[in-house]
C-alpha cells in the first residue's frame, strides 16, 4: 500500500463510522455497535474499499490506550468508597461467575482441554471477555427515571467500576501466563509489583499534578502532561512488567480522576478519540471480523455466548446483592444493571486477537452481546421500575 493511501483509507472510515454511528444512535443502539458496523462493510467481507494495514493497527491500539485512560479518568473515587464494601462483593461475583459461565461454554462447545494448553486458554479468555461491565446504557436509563443517585443506581454504578478494575487484572494474567512459557506465580509478582509501583509512583504524580493545577488551572498543560503519563505507564506496564498496556492506561486515568481539572483532561481527550483514534479502533474490529468463518456451529455458539453472559451477570451480582440485604426485586434490578457491556468487552477481545488467544471469528458474539443487552437492558429496567411504582401507588 502506498504511503499516500492511509489517508483515503482514513477518510473512508471516519465518514462510514460517523454514518453508521448516527444511525445506530437513531435506533437506540450503542454508537460504537454503529462504528463497528462500518468496519464490516468497509473490509474485506462487503465492500473491500479499506484494508487492514500496520498503520491502522497502531492508530487502533492508540485508540484503545485513549479509551481505558477515559475511563480511568471518569472514576469517581468517592463513590467508589461510599458503596464500599457492598460494590466490591457484587463486583467480584459478577466477575466470576460470568469467568466460569465462559470457560463452560466453550468446553461444552469444543470439549474439554487440560490447563496449560492454548484451547484452555482461549475457553478461559471466553470468560475474561463475559466479565466485562458497561454501564452507560444503564446510567442513561436510571438518570431517566430518576434513579441514577438512588442506592440501587449508586451501587450498579461501584460495582460496575470495581468489575471492570478486577476484569482488567484478570486479563492481565490471563495474557501473561498464555504460551506456557511463563509460570504463574511469576505473572502474579509481576501484576502485583506494578500496582505497587503505580501507588507508590502515582501518589507522587497525583501531587505534581494537583500543584500543577493549582498554578495553571484549565490551561492545555495539564491535558498534555496527562496524555504524557497515559502514554508513559502504558510502555512502563508492557515493558517492565509484562502486563497489557491497557492496565497501565487505566491506572494513569485513576491517578488523575480526584484533580479539579479531571473533567477538562477527559474533554481534550474526548476530542481526539471522538474525531479519529476512537472511530478507527471499533472500524478495525468490523475490519477484523471474517464473515465467512462465521459457520453454523458459530451461530450457535453466538447464541450460547449471549445467552450464558446475560444470564450469569444477573445470577452473579444479582444473587451477592441479595446476600447483601438488598430486597430482591433491588437485587434483580442490579442484576440486570451489570448485564450490559460496551467498549472494555471490545477492548478485552482486541487483546485476546493481538495475544494469539483467539481468532477474529469472536468479534461476532461480542458484537451481537453489546447489541442485545443494550436493547433489552433498559427495556427490563423500566418495567421493573414501573411495577413498583403501581404497587406503591395501590
Amino acid at each position: 500500500m502506498e504511503a499516500y493511501s492511509i489517508f483515503k483509507s482514513l477518510c473512508i472510515i471516519i465518514i462510514g463510522a460517523k454514518l453508521c454511528g448516527i444511525i445506530a444512535r437513531k435506533l437506540k443502539a450503542p454508537q460504537v455497535v454503529g462504528e463497528i458496523i462500518a468496519g464490516v462493510l468497509l473490509g474485506p467481507s462487503v465492500f473491500g474499499w479499506v484494508e487492514q494495514s500496520d498503520f491502522l493497527t497502531q492508530l487502533a491500539e492508540i485508540g484503545v490506550v485513549l479509551l481505558m485512560f477515559s475511563a480511568g479518568l471518569q472514576t469517581n473515587l468517592q463513590d467508589l468508597v461510599r458503596t464500599g464494601i457492598k460494590a466490591f462483593a457484587i463486583a467480584c461475583s459478577g466477575v466470576f461467575v460470568p469467568l466460569v459461565g465462559g470457560t463452560l461454554l466453550y468446553f461444552i462447545f469444543y470439549g474439554v482441554s487440560p490447563v496449560g494448553s492454548p484451547d484452555f486458554y482461549k475457553a478461559v479468555f471466553i470468560g475474561v471477555i463475559m466479565t466485562a461491565t458497561s454501564v452507560s446504557i444503564t446510567a442513561q436509563t436510571l438518570k431517566e427515571l430518576g434513579k441514577i443517585s438512588s442506592e440501587v443506581g449508586t451501587t450498579i454504578m461501584s460495582a460496575a467500576i470495581i468489575d471492570d478494575v478486577i476484569g482488567i487484572i484478570v486479563l492481565t494474567f490471563v495474557i501473561g501466563i498464555n504460551g506456557g512459557d511463563v509460570k504463574p506465580l511469576s505473572v502474579i509478582i509481576k501484576t502485583l509489583l506494578f500496582f505497587v509501583f503505580a501507588f507508590f509512583v502515582g501518589y507522587v504524580i497525583y501531587k505534581i499534578f494537583r500543584f500543577s493545577d493549582k498554578m495553571w488551572p484549565h490551561t492545555r498543560r495539564i491535558p498534555i502532561m496527562g496524555l504524557a503519563l497515559c502514554l508513559g505507564l502504558a510502555y512502563v506496564a508492557e515493558r517492565f512488567f509484562g502486563i497489557a498496556d491497557i492496565t497501565g492506561a487505566y491506572v494513569a486515568g485513576i491517578i488523575l480522576c480526584s484533580i479539579h481539572d479531571s473533567d477538562y483532561i477527559a474533554e481534550k481527550m474526548d476530542i481526539s478519540s471522538y474525531m479519529l483514534f476512537g472511530p478507527v479502533f471499533f472500524a478495525s474490529i468490523g475490519l477484523k471480523t471474517d464473515l465467512e468463518k462465521i459457520s453454523p456451529e458459530l451461530i450457535f455458539f453466538i447464541i450460547g455466548f449471549v445467552a450464558v453472559a446475560l444470564v450469569c451477570k444477573i445470577i452473579g451480582c444479582g444473587a451477592m446483592a441479595r446476600i447483601c440485604k438488598f430486597n430482591t426485586n433491588d437485587s434483580f434490578k442490579i442484576g440486570v444493571g451489570m448485564m450490559t457491556r460496551g467498549e472494555v468487552a471490545l477492548i478485552v477481545a482486541q487483546k485476546g486477537l493481538s495475544s494469539g488467544i483467539i481468532t477474529s471469528a469472536y468479534f461476532a458474539p461480542v458484537i451481537v452481546l453489546i447489541l442485545t443487552s443494550s436493547i433489552i437492558t433498559p427495556i427490563i429496567l423500566k418495567t421493573l421500575y414501573s411495577r413498583e411504582a403501581k404497587k406503591i401507588k395501590t
